[in-house]
Protein backbone atom coordinates (compact mmCIF):
# COMPACT_ATOMS: atom_id res chain seq x y z
CA UNK A 1 0.00 0.00 0.00
CA UNK A 2 0.91 3.32 -0.83
CA UNK A 3 1.44 6.17 1.63
CA UNK A 4 1.67 9.67 0.49
CA UNK A 5 4.62 11.72 1.03
CA UNK A 6 5.67 13.85 4.24
CA UNK A 7 5.35 16.61 2.13
CA UNK A 8 2.10 15.78 1.34
CA UNK A 9 0.96 14.93 4.84
CA UNK A 10 2.45 18.22 5.89
CA UNK A 11 0.14 20.22 3.65
CA UNK A 12 -2.47 18.43 4.97
CA UNK A 13 -1.62 19.04 8.58
CA UNK A 14 -2.17 23.13 8.09
CA UNK A 15 -5.08 22.31 6.19
CA UNK A 16 -6.73 20.55 9.12
CA UNK A 17 -5.11 22.93 11.74
CA UNK A 18 -6.79 25.70 9.30
CA UNK A 19 -10.55 24.63 10.68
CA UNK A 20 -9.67 25.14 14.09
CA UNK A 21 -10.96 22.35 14.83
CA UNK A 22 -7.41 21.02 16.68
CA UNK A 23 -8.99 17.51 17.58
CA UNK A 24 -9.33 16.68 13.45
CA UNK A 25 -5.74 16.97 13.66
CA UNK A 26 -4.92 13.62 14.99
CA UNK A 27 -6.15 12.41 11.78
CA UNK A 28 -2.87 12.47 10.71
CA UNK A 29 -0.93 11.52 14.01
CA UNK A 30 0.69 8.62 14.65
CA UNK A 31 -0.16 6.70 18.08
CA UNK A 32 3.44 7.41 18.98
CA UNK A 33 3.23 11.04 18.14
CA UNK A 34 5.80 13.32 19.55
CA UNK A 35 6.15 17.37 19.23
CA UNK A 36 8.91 19.02 20.36
CA UNK A 37 9.38 23.02 21.17
CA UNK A 38 13.51 23.08 21.73
CA UNK A 39 13.68 26.57 22.92
CA UNK A 40 10.47 26.57 25.88
CA UNK A 41 12.39 23.19 26.18
CA UNK A 42 9.38 21.18 26.12
CA UNK A 43 7.57 18.42 24.70
CA UNK A 44 3.91 16.87 23.87
CA UNK A 45 3.57 13.43 23.74
CA UNK A 46 0.41 11.89 21.96
CA UNK A 47 -2.10 13.48 19.29
CA UNK A 48 -5.11 14.33 22.08
CA UNK A 49 -2.57 16.02 24.38
CA UNK A 50 -1.48 18.29 21.16
CA UNK A 51 -5.03 18.70 20.25
CA UNK A 52 -5.64 19.59 23.86
CA UNK A 53 -3.06 22.54 23.92
CA UNK A 54 -4.10 23.71 20.61
CA UNK A 55 -7.67 24.39 21.86
CA UNK A 56 -6.80 25.90 25.37
CA UNK A 57 -4.34 27.75 23.85
CA UNK A 58 -5.36 31.70 24.08
CA UNK A 59 -6.75 33.59 21.23
CA UNK A 60 -8.43 36.47 20.10
CA UNK A 61 -10.42 34.38 17.07
CA UNK A 62 -10.08 31.77 14.95
CA UNK A 63 -6.47 31.15 14.13
CA UNK A 64 -5.28 31.84 10.33
CA UNK A 65 -2.32 29.91 9.19
CA UNK A 66 -0.82 31.02 5.77
CA UNK A 67 1.57 28.37 4.61
CA UNK A 68 4.67 30.12 3.38
CA UNK A 69 6.54 26.98 1.96
CA UNK A 70 6.70 23.69 2.03
CA UNK A 71 10.01 21.32 1.31
CA UNK A 72 11.07 17.65 1.88
CA UNK A 73 10.52 14.39 0.11
CA UNK A 74 8.97 10.85 1.50
CA UNK A 75 9.80 10.77 5.10
CA UNK A 76 10.68 14.12 6.11
CA UNK A 77 9.11 18.00 5.29
CA UNK A 78 9.66 21.03 6.88
CA UNK A 79 7.10 24.00 7.03
CA UNK A 80 7.38 27.52 6.79
CA UNK A 81 3.78 29.09 8.42
CA UNK A 82 2.28 32.35 9.54
CA UNK A 83 -0.42 32.19 11.86
CA UNK A 84 -2.26 35.29 13.40
CA UNK A 85 -5.58 35.20 15.18
CA UNK A 86 -6.42 38.91 14.10
CA UNK A 87 -4.65 39.92 17.21
CA UNK A 88 -1.11 38.00 17.57
CA UNK A 89 1.11 37.09 15.27
CA UNK A 90 3.98 34.45 15.03
CA UNK A 91 6.17 32.41 12.38
CA UNK A 92 6.59 28.83 13.18
CA UNK A 93 9.41 27.49 11.24
CA UNK A 94 8.41 23.16 11.62
CA UNK A 95 9.93 19.87 11.10
CA UNK A 96 7.85 16.66 10.28
CA UNK A 97 9.07 13.02 10.11
CA UNK A 98 6.43 10.93 9.16
CA UNK A 99 5.70 6.93 8.71
CA UNK A 100 3.21 5.12 7.00
CA UNK A 101 1.05 8.51 6.21
CA UNK A 102 1.13 9.77 9.85
CA UNK A 103 3.17 12.01 12.00
CA UNK A 104 5.52 10.84 14.85
CA UNK A 105 7.46 13.81 15.46
CA UNK A 106 7.31 17.23 14.57
CA UNK A 107 9.74 19.68 16.05
CA UNK A 108 8.64 23.65 15.56
CA UNK A 109 10.85 26.83 16.21
CA UNK A 110 9.16 30.03 16.52
CA UNK A 111 11.75 32.53 16.13
CA UNK A 112 10.44 36.27 17.49
CA UNK A 113 11.23 39.22 15.18
CA UNK A 114 13.71 41.54 15.93
CA UNK A 115 15.14 45.45 14.88
CA UNK A 116 17.38 45.30 12.04
CA UNK A 117 20.76 46.59 12.60
CA UNK A 118 21.38 50.28 11.75
CA UNK A 119 25.30 49.35 10.18
CA UNK A 120 23.88 47.61 7.65
CA UNK A 121 21.00 49.48 6.11
CA UNK A 122 23.17 50.83 2.88
CA UNK A 123 23.39 47.63 2.12
CA UNK A 124 19.43 46.20 3.03
CA UNK A 125 16.03 46.74 1.67
CA UNK A 126 12.87 46.16 4.33
CA UNK A 127 10.86 43.59 3.99
CA UNK A 128 7.27 43.65 4.42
Amino acid sequence: MSHPTAIEVANEFWRLMATNDFHCVVAVLAPTFVMEWPQSKERIRGAERFAQMNKEYPAHGSWKFSVNRIVGGEAEAASDVSITDGVQSARAISFFTVEEGKITRLVEFWPEPYAPRKGRAHLVEAME
